[in-house]
């Protein structure tokens, strides 16, 4: 297990932040049809997780905030220990008692994502039949996912985030 920490993003991140976006989410302009289109995610506030001592990212998310609604939109984590679920606690601790729920929205194909979010608390809300086919309008998308499966839906998963 590695150890790390988490803090904040800052506007100087951005160095940190892109390269990782690129390399992870093919750019750092992300398809969130939910939010209307292509969001920059290097510019969005979010959390890093380094490593100690050295400082390597282990661990990033963005998020966007539109009224009471909070959403993930990428979560990256590249070391075990529970990187991603303390991401996702960390944004839940900031954005509890200013937002009614937080949301994210994955593939069909992504069932490792789908695992990960019910175990920390989001349920299925909702699924949006043949919505890959319309953001493949925006940006290039695989037709092929993880493990083989078309990529062709997708699906929100939201956590209440009631006082």
């Amino acid at each position: 297990m590695t150890p790390y920490t988490l803090r904040r993003l800052s506007p100087t991140d951005r160095v940190i932040v892109v390269p990782l976006l690129e390399r992870e989410w093919g750019g750092v302009e992300v398809v969130a049809l939910a939010l209307g289109g292509l969001v920059d995610a290097s510019r969005l506030p979010g959390w890093l997780a380094l490593s100690e001592p050295d400082e390597e990212v282990v661990g990033l998310l963005t998020y966007q905030v539109s009224g009471d609604v909070v959403d993930l939109v990428t979560i990256n984590a590249f070391a075990g220990g529970g990187v991603g679920a303390a991401l996702v606690e960390a944004l839940v601790g900031e954005v509890r008692g200013t937002a009614a729920r937080l949301r994210v929205t994955t593939t069909n194909d992504n069932t490792r994502a789908l695992r990960f979010y019910q175990r920390s608390g989001f349920r299925l809300t909702a699924l949006h039949v043949g919505a890959v086919d319309e953001a493949r309008k925006i940006k290039p998308i695989p037709a092929l996912g993880f493990d083989g499966i078309p990529i062709r839906d997708e699906l929100d998963l939201t956590m209440e985030l009631s006082p």
